[in-house]
């Protein structure tokens, strides 16, 4: 089996073009939130930030299977005491522009940094937007259930006539439960709420997202050999994730630190390098630098196996 591992240095925007069309099973990513990593993608003002993205989300459009998935993990951000609305500006324009805005999953950082502000808590959560093309999508559920929990086995020890029939709310909802659907079950179905930790260890990106949340999408929305696009790769969280899985990965990422920190972690893991074949236009970025335009292949081959 021969995994490919894509990363180009650039423009997301004008990167993406690059890409087949309908080509992606998975695309998960975090941008830059407004006004912030000023230092490394400029800082988009809220205002602004709709009209930054869309370009982007257009392409990310063209390049997602029919089929796929479309996760984004961003966050609104705090100016002089008030929720900035560029998040739900931006899911409002990329519905007309033709995402279906299917489902909003939630990542409880449980190591949130303490602080304390005069009219709100600390930050604990942030949000991962589910957009798709389709009403049918693929989606691997069975992939990602848990446990039932220690509760099943003393409640489902001794179940009464009541537990043996769907009984009826008491509190008049209307919703009823039959308990003994229950009985030899080991595993359920996850909520949309993911208890992740933060990345602690990770000095080389200023919001590198831990391992445990790419993974857990890549389970639920593809299948091994299926391709995963992160259009603001960083660190390569996504795409080191990937591989391991048994998916082809994608990366882009305009910074030429991380490019270079990636390219780097891929040849030292003993991928095999493939120098393009075609000649990558420069991108239009203010920052000048010698590995401006490229891009790199790498192929893993691993043993076929049913893990």
């Amino acid at each position: 089996m021969e995994i490919f591992t894509d990363i180009y240095l650039g423009d997301s925007k004008e990167k993406l073009t690059e890409i087949d069309e309908n080509s992606v099973a998975l695309i998960i990513t975090s941008p830059p939130y407004a006004d912030q990593r000023k230092s490394t993608y400029g800082g988009i003002h809220p205002d602004k930030y709709v009209e930054w993205f869309l370009p982007i989300s257009k392409q990310l459009f063209r390049v997602l299977k029919p089929s796929g998935t479309f996760i984004l993990n961003i966050k609104e951000k705090v100016t002089n005491g008030e929720r900035s609305t560029y998040v739900l500006d931006l899911i409002l324009a990329m519905r007309k522009q033709g995402w279906l805005w299917t489902e909003e999953f939630i990542w409880h950082k449980k190591n949130a940094y303490p602080g304390k502000w005069p009219n709100r808590f600390r930050d604990s959560w942030e949000r991962l937007l589910q957009f798709n093309k389709k009403k049918i999508f693929n989606m691997y559920q069975e992939e990602v259930m848990v446990p039932v929990g220690d509760w099943a086995k003393q409640r489902l020890k001794n179940l009464s006539e009541t537990d043996k029939r769907r009984d009826n709310s008491r509190v008049g909802s209307g919703f009823g439960k039959n308990i003994s659907n229950w009985v030899g079950r080991d595993k359920a179905y996850p909520t949309n709420v993911l208890h992740l930790a933060t990345e602690c260890n990770n000095k080389n990106h200023s919001a590198a997202f831990p391992e445990e949340l790419p993974e857990w999408f890549i389970k639920l929305f593809t299948k091994k050999c299926d391709t995963v696009l992160d259009p603001f790769m960083g660190s390569g969280t996504t795409l080191r994730v990937a591989n391991r899985m048994k998916r082809n990965s994608i990366g882009i990422d305009i910074v030429p630190e991380y490019y270079e920190m990636v390219r780097k972690e891929l040849k030292s893991t003993e991928l095999y390098l493939l120098e393009p074949k075609v000649k990558y236009e420069k991108t239009k970025h203010k920052r000048r630098n010698s590995l401006r335009g490229k891009k790199h292949r790498y192929i893993s081959r691993k043993e076929n196996s049913k893990s």
